[in-house]
């Protein structure tokens, strides 16, 4: 129960990225445990296809691009139209950019996507989220940022990347604050090595900070799924600030 009486139901999410991927796993993993979601992505197809994966879920489609805060603001109404409400909101659409280049041959256009997907577009979809939140009855929800072992370390020739993911952490911490005073819980995910399309390089071998190119293991994003579910469903009066989860094996503590 909230402290009006009402009893506390949060079953209503929205989840960018959801067309592959973590976002993918993260959406059919709360569908399948009878949340409702809004799957937002840049292409519909690939969203339809998450959708389909749960075919008698109460699940919504929304084409979004999340660098774009004119589409951001009709996700977010389309949610209100549909549930009046949101719960939780897994801001997880991101991209690494363009990969083993080095920070003197990279190019701005190339730094400047990187940004406005991984912090602005994050950015907004918080913004959105938050405001709904604050503004609904019961008031409250969750927002859970994806974050990336890169918020802690780099890896070679990541330096848009790795420089958004430290700026995500930034962000959740003022967002976590900044929330306190409306039962808006905010808090981050790390993950390391998640089997993804994304991640299929970590097999070929990796560029290590020693020069080396090393094959790394990676886990299922089964795991991750169920993490981000974890800390989705604890009450408001509780938060995961922080969750790291990784491949066990991967050479990211110590030296490897």
């Amino acid at each position: 129960m909230d402290a009006t009486g009402t009893e506390d139901k949060s079953t209503i999410a929205v989840v960018t990225g959801a067309g592959s991927g973590i976002g993918r796993a993260v959406a059919t993993e709360l569908l399948r445990a009878g949340w409702s979601v809004a799957l937002a992505g840049r292409r519909t197809e690939p969203l339809e296809e998450t959708a389909a994966l749960v075919p008698d879920a109460d699940r919504l489609v929304v084409r979004t691009d999340v660098s774009r805060p004119e589409e951001v603001a009709a996700l977010f109404a389309a949610v209100r139209e549909r549930w009046g409400r949101l719960d939780l909101l897994f801001n997880n659409a991101g991209t690494f950019g363009p990969g083993g280049v080095p920070v003197e041959e990279l190019a701005y256009d190339a730094w400047r996507h990187v940004v406005d997907t991984n912090l602005n577009g994050a950015f907004l979809c918080a913004q959105a989220a938050y405001l709904q939140m604050k503004e609904q009855r019961p008031q409250g929800g969750r927002i859970i940022n994806n974050g990336s072992v890169s918020a802690h370390a780099p890896r070679p020739h990541s330096a848009a990347y790795t420089a958004t993911k430290h700026a995500l952490t930034g962000l959740t911490k003022s967002l976590s604050l900044d929330g306190r005073p409306y039962r808006i819980a905010v808090g981050q995910i790390d993950i390391g090595n998640a089997a993804t399309d994304m991640t299929a390089r970590m097999s070929a071998g990796v560029l290590q900070a020693n020069g080396e190119v090393v094959a790394e293991p990676v886990m299922d994003v089964a795991d991750v799924a169920r993490t981000v579910r974890h800390m989705a469903e604890l009450p408001l009066e509780a938060n995961v600030q922080f969750a790291t989860v990784l491949a066990t094996t991967m050479p990211y503590v110590g030296r490897g």
